[in-house]
């Protein structure tokens, strides 16, 4: 089961990321790996979710997630050069308390997160990382997220195997 509130806001002093937290408490080891990182033009669709011109360029991070160490879904990340240029965002070491918790150093917290959730058959590429077979369907879960002027600062475009999810969304109406 996923939830996607922990995965938005800041970890504090010493906290580890939330995926190692999360598969922890449920008595399981959670990892992950950066594949790459660093500035690039960004896909059309991205450079649309982040408000940006069709020139501007991004810092983009490709992670692998972990469960048991086994591989269950890769996420693509992308910041504004803005935001994330010049910053740990560029590398592939592992940044202590995660990504949203150097974003918040940085002066970037959540005000508004969108997420829009897609089904359809894994390709070649998402197969061979994530061990799938060529019928397997996969999730697609697009996230934007905005600070408080509703700027975007943070894509993430994440593929799961689609037999291995349950996502839950819970609102607090009121």
């Amino acid at each position: 089961m996923h939830e996607s509130a922990p995965y938005v806001r800041p970890r504090g002093e010493g906290k580890r990321d939330a995926w190692g937290e999360e598969a922890a408490a449920a008595g399981r080891s959670g990892g992950q790996r950066v594949l790459s990182a660093g500035e690039t033009s960004p896909p059309a669709w991205v450079a649309g979710a982040l408000g940006l011109d069709h020139d501007e360029r991004v810092v983009a991070r490709r992670r692998m997630i972990y469960l048991d160490g086994a591989p269950i879904e890769l996420t693509d990340s992308y910041f504004p050069v803005r935001v994330a240029g010049g910053t740990r965002l560029t590398g592939t070491a592992k940044i202590p308390g995660g990504v949203v918790t150097l974003l918040a150093e940085l002066g970037y917290e959540p005000s508004l997160v969108q997420e829009d959730i897609t089904a359809r058959l894994s390709t070649p590429e998402e197969q061979e990382l994530l061990l799938l077979g060529p019928h397997d369907p996969v999730l697609c879960l697009a996230r934007t997220t905005n600070d408080e002027a509703g700027e975007p600062f943070q894509f993430d475009f994440s593929v799961f195997p689609a037999t291995s999810q349950r996502l839950r969304y819970r609102l607090k109406v009121g």
